[in-house]
């Protein structure tokens, strides 16, 4: 199962999209732990549908990119397959470090239409054998960018259009008074009337 699907190259890795750019890469050790909340129950699921959320669990490869945060199992046949979050669509982020276990990157997503997550869905990172730090600084940085992004597209899609302003060159035309407007139109009358 694909959440938020992306497509992968035999070899399991992610196909970039259109002028997308790797930043970083975990090559294996990535724990995710993804918590879909009002989900409807599926096989190997502890629990869901009627107010309870599902719990999938994985380990594998992160990839950074410029747009999106990709995690790829390493086989077909895992929980779920892949996972594609495009920045932008992370909502909130929060560095974990608990009393007892390894320190994790918690954040919250807004789903894509028809990409298996619902509203509130949750994701926890864990890196094993390396730091964390760097890899949160990172997202955070895209994160940031991609959303300034976001928002240049949609301010330049919302302006008004610009209006040229009235041409100096002209003059105004004198204003003529209002027995000389009646003088002078007195050749526009039509035929049959008189002033």
């Amino acid at each position: 199962m694909a959440l938020n699907w992306t497509m992968l190259s035999p070899d399991r890795a992610p196909i970039p999209l259109p002028d997308e750019t790797t930043i970083f890469t975990v090559d294996d050790g990535a724990e995710i732990i993804l918590s879909i909340p009002d989900a409807l129950p599926s096989q190997g699921a502890s629990s869901g549908g009627s107010g309870g959320s599902k719990r999938l669990k994985e380990i594998g490869r992160i990839h950074l990119t410029d747009q999106r945060l990709i995690f790829v199992a390493p086989a077909f046949n895992s929980v779920f397959d892949s996972l594609s979050v495009p920045l932008a669509s992370i909502l909130s982020t929060s560095f974990e470090q608990p009393l007892f276990g390894s320190n994790y990157l918690a954040f919250t997503i807004k789903p894509s239409p028809d990409g298996g997550l619902t509203i509130g869905t949750t994701v926890e990172i864990r890196l094993k054998d390396r730091g964390l730090f760097q890899f949160v600084s990172l997202l955070e940085k895209s994160r940031e960018r991609a959303i300034y992004m976001k928002r240049q597209v949609a301010s330049e899609v919302d302006t008004l259009p610009l209006y040229d302003s009235p041409s100096m060159e002209r003059t105004p035309e004198p204003q003529a008074s209002t027995s000389q407007a009646a003088h002078d139109s007195q050749g526009e009358l039509p035929p049959g009337y008189e002033a």
